[in-house]
């Protein structure tokens, strides 16, 4: 039988997840991603420790990986034999995924036009039964919340209580990598279970004594869908970071303990500054994320602008997917140029002449 060092969350977490002990993990060896440093943040922007939690890479391409684990073996554990959710993308990847492994049907709610074409690939090749509605994400969120209360179909979306479990355990990663947690922590916010998910991991591993303080949450916004920053639901959000673009927040009342018990903040960033930032990751430290990951970055570019961050501290920003989630907006939005000369080599000598005359951007 062929064994693995690393085997998901729940294995490995197991004694800080509210499962039972006898359950069986329908798992894709979900977890243990990386946490890169920036290292180039100091000398381009400010002086900080900046630290990136690529959950890009986990099996799917993003952190629902670790809530997706938990709420779909549970609803095996129970019996189950299908799941639901509304998504934006990256839920839909998802459940369609684990749903596949564990052998049960996964259905899912999208907002025509506005999925990225990369996260409804996913949903599809893994079978799923892909509905679009005619409505945006809060209005699928509705529907699939009647749903599961009238058919023997389980949800999945952040509402259930395993998937804020399975992404706190993000928190717990950081802090055993780091031996502490960080100062801040910046992270998107859409639906808003992430943020609460983390400030859970935080906040336990500080009761257990793991850590001995607690990071600033600092929750970021796209400034055409930011209910938190406006302090009211939005019903009609817009932003090209199709990941966030949700008006009312499922996890509004965790989302805003996470914050003001941590002594955060909500900040917003326009989708320019959004596409900067992820062009920035990718072009100077190797790391492509989606442009909702990305906001992380320019809510923290945003902060040490307005003065809302200490020099020196240690930062960690969450990246929450993978850039080939949502290849389509680089090319209508953020690619340069691309050069073409002839198939002759005195023609693309001259141009690389060119280009090694110049520092790099």
């Amino acid at each position: 039988m062929l064994t693995n060092a690393y085997s998901g969350i729940i294995t490995r977490y197991l004694a800080q997840l509210p499962v039972p002990k006898d359950i069986r993990p329908i798992t894709l060896h979900e977890g243990n991603t990386p946490l890169l440093p920036l290292q180039h943040f100091k000398q381009d922007i400010f002086p900080l420790e900046v630290y990136a939690k690529y959950e890009g890479l986990n099996p799917t391409g993003s952190f629902k990986d670790r809530g997706m684990t938990l709420a779909v073996s549970m609803a095996v554990h129970e019996g189950s034999q299908a799941i639901i959710c509304a998504s934006t993308g990256n839920t839909s990847a998802s459940a369609a995924a684990y749903a596949a492994h564990a052998g049960i049907l996964a259905v899912v709610l999208i907002p025509e036009g506005k999925i990225a074409m990369g996260k409804l690939a996913q949903a599809i090749m893994h079978g799923a039964k892909v509905i679009q509605i005619r409505g945006n994400f809060d209005e699928g969120m509705a529907l699939v919340k009647k749903i599961s209360q009238t058919l023997p179909i389980t949800l999945v979306n952040s509402v259930n209580p395993y998937r804020l479990q399975g992404q706190k355990t993000i928190a717990f990663e950081i802090c055993e990598t780091l031996g502490a947690a960080p100062d801040y922590h910046f992270l998107p916010v859409g639906n808003a279970g992430n943020i609460s998910a983390h400030w859970f991991g935080y906040r336990e591993y500080h009761q257990a004594g793991v850590v001995t303080q607690r990071p600033k949450m600092m929750g970021i916004q796209a400034a055409g869908a930011a209910p938190f920053v406006h302090g009211k639901m939005i019903d009609a959000p817009e932003t090209l970071a199709t990941a966030i673009r949700i008006g009312h927040p499922q996890s509004w009342e965790y989302a805003w303990q996470a914050v003001n018990e941590s002594g955060g903040q909500f900040l917003a960033c326009t989708d320019e500054e959004i596409l900067q930032a992820q062009y920035w990751l990718a072009s100077r430290e190797g790391i492509f994320c989606e442009p909702a990951s990305a906001a992380a970055l320019a809510g923290l570019k945003k902060a040490c602008e307005m003065g809302l961050v200490e020099k020196n501290k240690r930062v960690v920003l969450t990246l929450t997917g993978h850039g080939l989630k949502d290849p389509d907006i680089l090319s209508r939005h953020a690619l340069p140029k691309l050069m073409t000369v002839d198939a002759k080599l005195d023609a693309v000598t001259a141009l690389l002449q060119g280009c090694l005359s110049h520092e790099p951007d």
